[in-house]
């Protein structure tokens, strides 16, 4: 069923843009449906991140709406690491103002990403502190304040996961 369903009825074109445009406007869709389909039709994923506006968003808030949109592999796979490039060149796109590059929001994402599950899991007993991810963070990527990475670990602290929890 799934897509070709409304293709044969021509509720939508088969076509990247079209299909990008109902998956962004339609909520109804089981998102394991949606990112299976995803990650066999890349002209689609495409069109779809190029819908997504992240401007004057804060990252990791921006990155929760992406994969609240878009939900990440449940493995850390080639998927989950294209995901997040696609990410970060349309966050920077949107935000030309932070002069941010592309590659640092790419290592900061997984930072995030990493930071999210370290605080969140039950089974990691020492919890990576504040300090410890300033640290690392500023190693990483480049053009990154300690101000900034401070204020990245207070929201992923405050707020939780990046991913939503399904």
């Amino acid at each position: 069923m799934g897509i070709d369903y409304f293709v044969k009825h021509n509720l939508v074109e088969d076509c990247a843009d079209e299909i990008a445009r109902f998956f962004h406007t339609t909520h109804r869709i089981h998102w394991v449906n949606k990112r299976e389909f995803l990650k066999n039709r890349r002209d689609v994923l495409d069109k779809l991140v190029l819908l997504q506006n992240f401007e004057n968003q804060f990252l990791p808030n921006a990155l929760r709406q992406f994969f609240g949109e878009i939900h990440a592999p449940n493995d850390r796979s080639a998927y989950l690491s294209d995901l997040v490039e696609k990410f970060s060149e349309r966050f920077c796109a949107c935000n030309p103002h932070l002069g941010l590059s592309k590659e640092s929001v790419f290592v900061v994402c997984f930072s995030l990403i990493l930071l999210s599950v370290d605080l969140g899991s039950p089974n990691v007993k020492n919890k990576m502190s504040k300090r410890e991810f300033i640290r690392n963070t500023r190693r990483a990527a480049d053009g990154i304040s300690d101000d900034f990475a401070g204020h990245l670990y207070d929201n992923i602290y405050l707020i939780g996961h990046i991913a939503p929890e399904v």
